[in-house]
This record gives structure tokens, C-alpha cells and sequence, in this order.
């Protein structure tokens, strides 16, 4: 499928379950404005997932939202936040240059200049489709304050989990595990360069804990393996679940304490020197780690996506499923 000038194709989530790709008008760029030609994007299962599903509560359908989406929660809605194109009109100096932007998934757009964000040449633009996830990692990260020789159990492996891992193997002197019920996350953990356990046997007594599983069961096992006084940081995101959260048992006489994490908010500490666009390029830069190809764990052509994104939501062995556009 091609698209030609002033018209496009977009992923639609028009029911529970039911997608479709739709055709649009595009309209031509302002003086402030790119066209954006998509070559790669990627589907973000977690919570991908809970918009196909109809599971966002209506009390966060404003702060859901993602940004450039159609629609409004539960449905219909155009739904997705990554995709890496070529510039084919605009701003001169950004004419050519591939770019990562925070859209749903759609062959061509026009959005604003600023809210692009240039590719390094260093990072491939298959790869650079992890932005979004890279970024909220980072987020991850600064909201855990995991410092140089930290003992860090990330329980998890899903995308978030496996890059939030890699970040903290980077530092120096830092023992990190991924945490999993999946035996196979082990390869995946240790082209990371973490360490792999699961629930039976993750590690205790960890200085931070980061929990990206999504599962009761996950949270359990993450405060399972803090230590005393330690911090376990919540990444995941339930829609409109509940979960139990154990706090007895040796949980207050450990003094643990749980720590929200949304990328939706720089941390407080950073949040004066790291306005967004900032952030973006922090997280770019980092995904120059041939290490990361590992998280892909397939890929769709634009052309098939309405029939396969049900599937691919569906299958807990989904990792990024990167989707490819024509002429990519």
C-alpha cells in the first residue's frame, strides 16, 4: 500500500478487538510544519493492549491520550506512539534527515517541526524505534536513583524491563537481574548483559527494585526482593485493573517504599535542566547499543497490520514488533 500526495492510510481501533486501516486526507505542510514519509514504527504491547482492549478507566482518557491520536478513548480511536520516517518537506535543515516522532501508526503526516526529533547516524533507523520505550527507561531509571554498585532485581523482561536493565548494566559496578516467569528471556538477558532468574529464584535484598511486569504476581515477587529500606519502583501500568498489594508480612518493619513512575513527568530533581525535547534526544543517543536489536521479536508489514495487530497483541512472547512501511 502507497500512499500519494494529500492522502495517507492510518491504523484505526475502531472496536474491541476490530482494527482497521483507513484512508485520509493529509494536508500540506505550513511554513512550521513537516510531511514525514514513515519507514519503520513499532507496536508497544503493554499498553497497545489495554486501547484494543477498551480497558482505559475514563478517569485518565484525557491523560492517555497520545500525542497526534484521533479519536477519543474507548473507540473509535488512532492509537500509537512510534514511528521513524524521512522528512520529504519542511524546514530546510530538516529536509532528508530521519526523525522520530511520537505518532500512531500512519504511512505519512504533517505535524509541527518541534515535536520531530533528528535520528542520530550512529542509531539505526530500524532500531530507532525503541525512542518511546528508551524514554520512558530513562524515566524509569532517575525516578529508582539507582546509583554505581547497586544490587537491582527488575522483574519483568518485557521491553521496559530489558531496557531499563541494559541501563543499569551500563553503570559501572552494578549487579542487575531480570526477573521473569518466561525461561527463554534468559537469552534475551544475557545479550543484555543481566542477569536471569525467575520468581523462585530472584534475588533478595536488592538497594532498588523495579517492577515491569504489569502482574500481581510481579508486584509480589518485587517486594519480595527489596532489602531493608529499599525502594521498588512501579512501572507498570493496569488500565482499569486492580491489584492486591501484599503490605504485611515484614513489609513496614522493612520500611520499604513504592515508587510511582509515568513518563508523562520529567522527576521533580530533573524536571527544571530536562524539558522534554531534551529527554528525547538523551534517549536516541542511547539506543546506539547493538545489544538492543535483541528486543525485536518480529515485524509486520504496514500493509497487513490491521490483521495482524490483534495477533501480535496477543502473544505474551512479543517483545517490539516493529512495523514496516513502504520504501522503507
Amino acid at each position: 500500500m502507497t500512499s500519494r500526495t494529500g492522502t495517507a492510510h492510518a491504523l484505526w481501533i475502531e472496536a474491541a478487538g476490530r482494527v482497521a486501516l483507513r484512508r485520509e486526507r493529509l494536508a500540506a505542510p505550513r511554513q512550521d510544519e513537516v510531511e514525514v514519509r514513515a519507514r519503520f514504527g513499532a507496536i508497544s504491547r503493554g499498553t497497545e493492549a489495554l486501547v484494543l482492549a477498551g480497558r482505559v478507566p475514563e478517569s485518565e482518557h484525557a491523560r492517555m491520550r497520545a500525542p497526534f491520536q484521533e479519536g477519543d478513548f474507548p473507540f473509535p480511536v488512532k492509537y500509537g506512539y512510534a514511528c521513524v520516517g524521512e522528512v520529504e518537506a519542511g524546514p530546510g535543515a530538516l529536509r532528508g534527515r530521519t526523525v522520530f516522532c511520537l505518532h500512531p501508526h500512519q504511512d505519512r503526516f504533517v505535524v509541527p517541526a518541534e515535536r520531530v526529533a533528528v535520528v542520530p547516524e550512529a542509531v539505526p533507523a530500524a532500531r530507532a524505534v525503541l525512542a518511546a520505550n528508551m524514554e520512558t527507561a530513562l524515566n524509569v531509571v532517575w525516578d529508582a536513583g539507582i546509583g554505581p554498585g547497586d544490587r537491582v532485581a527488575v522483574v519483568g523482561a518485557g521491553v521496559v524491563g530489558a531496557l531499563v536493565a541494559r541501563l543499569v548494566t551500563r553503570m559501572p559496578g552494578t549487579d542487575c537481574s531480570l526477573v521473569d516467569i518466561a525461561p527463554e528471556r534468559a537469552g534475551l538477558a544475557r545479550a543484555l548483559g543481566a542477569g536471569f532468574a525467575d520468581p523462585a529464584h530472584a534475588p533478595r535484598d536488592c538497594d532498588v527494585v523495579v517492577h515491569a511486569s504489569a502482574s500481581e504476581a510481579g508486584l509480589a515477587t518485587a517486594i519480595d526482593c527489596a532489602g531493608f529500606e529499599a525502594r521498588v519502583v512501579e512501572a507498570s501500568w493496569y488500565g482499569d485493573g486492580r491489584v492486591a498489594v501484599p503490605l504485611g508480612g515484614a513489609f513496614h518493619s522493612r520500611r520499604l517504599r513504592i515508587v510511582g513512575s509515568q513518563v508523562g513527568h520529567v522527576p521533580t530533581a530533573r524536571r527544571a535542566r530536562w524539558p522534554y525535547g531534551r529527554r528525547m534526544a538523551a534517549a536516541l543517543r542511547l539506543l546506539d547499543d547493538p545489544c538492543l536489536d535483541a528486543l525485536v521479536s518480529g515485524e509486520s508489514a504496514f500493509a497487513g497490520l490491521a490483521d495482524a495487530y490483534p495477533r501480535v497483541l496477543a502473544d505474551p512472547a512479543t517483545l517490539c514488533h516493529r512495523v514496516v512501511y513502504p520504501g522503507a
